[in-house]
């Protein structure tokens, strides 16, 4: 067969998680395996470790918390945002407080969700937040309001 003629494969998403807990970056590990496409390229469990993890392996989506240890979610999204731009930003925490959610979106972000529903929407949220759309998760519907 004449390798010009060969079907590329489907690139793989490429996932890095944030987040100051490791049993909760393996529960959003595990889940985000089971989707055909996705791969977990990288982990940091602080906002320093975020930024040089991003530049190195320049991931397609990152799925962060906004209370990092050391720099704030929002503060790691403006970097990651300069470092690798083209990196979409999902927040997934427990902070319910619609103004940081606000200023997490102005920073760049485009979903935000909480981690209590995580299961239900992680997926969905990182498949919307992929597509070039804003997913506000379902604690935060009235968010644009």
């Amino acid at each position: 067969m004449n390798s010009k003629c060969k079907v590329p494969e489907r690139a793989l998403v490429r996932i890095l998680l944030v987040d100051g807990s490791e049993p909760f970056r393996l529960l959003l590990s595990s889940i985000l395996k089971e989707q055909p496409g996705f791969q977990i390229v990288g982990e940091a469990s602080d906002g320093a470790e975020a930024i040089q993890r991003a530049m190195e392996v320049k991931p397609d989506l990152v799925v962060l918390d906004i209370d990092l240890p050391g720099l704030s979610g929002i503060e790691v999204t403006r970097q990651i945002r300069c470092c690798s731009p083209d990196s979409r930003m999902l927040f997934l925490t427990l902070n319910n407080d619609a103004e940081l959610a606000r200023e997490a979106l102005r920073a760049g972000a485009r979903g935000y969700t909480l981690k209590f529903d995580a299961v239900p929407e992680l997926v969905v949220a990182a498949k919307t937040v992929l597509s070039g759309k804003r997913f506000i998760g379902r604690a935060f519907r009235d968010l644009d309001r």
